[in-house]
């Protein structure tokens, strides 16, 4: 069974991505199934820590992107909208070019808070970071869309 609000258009979520973090790092929201969500995003100079390896900052910001988007798609926007509260990630293995590809699950989806694992693989689905999200639902009044 679905977990997700409304049917889920690619296109109108990648959409999202103008003018943000997403467009810059070129994470791309790219599959998902009954409960699952996932995403790629290059490694290379836009997303390299100095020693030329994936950033640690990087992989978080792309397992932030997947698990928020997948909490908002799970809600109603007109009543409801999510906002990240914590994440943490462990960092297993470097990557120094190619394609990462990040899988948001739920945990946890509560009348107040969800909380999403992210798995982030290299191209040989060697698991590169785990990450943990835990995200507020609050009103949509309280949060102004843009």
């Amino acid at each position: 069974m679905s977990i997700w609000h409304h049917d889920i258009d690619l296109a109108r979520v990648n959409a999202w991505r103008a003018g943000t973090l997403m467009e810059a790092l070129d994470i791309r929201i790219t599959a998902f199934g009954d409960d699952w969500l996932a995403g790629t995003m290059p490694v290379d100079q836009r997303t390299h820590q100095p020693y030329g390896l994936l950033h640690g900052g990087a992989s978080v910001a792309l397992a932030e992107t997947l698990g928020s988007t997948a909490a908002m798609l799970t809600l109603d926007p007109a009543r409801y909208r999510t906002v990240g509260l914590d994440i943490n990630a462990n960092h297993l293995r470097s990557v120094r070019s190619g394609l990462v590809t990040g899988t948001a699950r739920p945990f946890h989806r509560g009348r107040s808070t969800q909380v999403w694992e992210v798995r982030i693989e290299d191209a040989a689905a060697h698991l590169v970071c785990i990450s943990r999200l835990t995200m507020a639902v609050v009103p949509a009044a309280a949060v102004a869309a843009t």
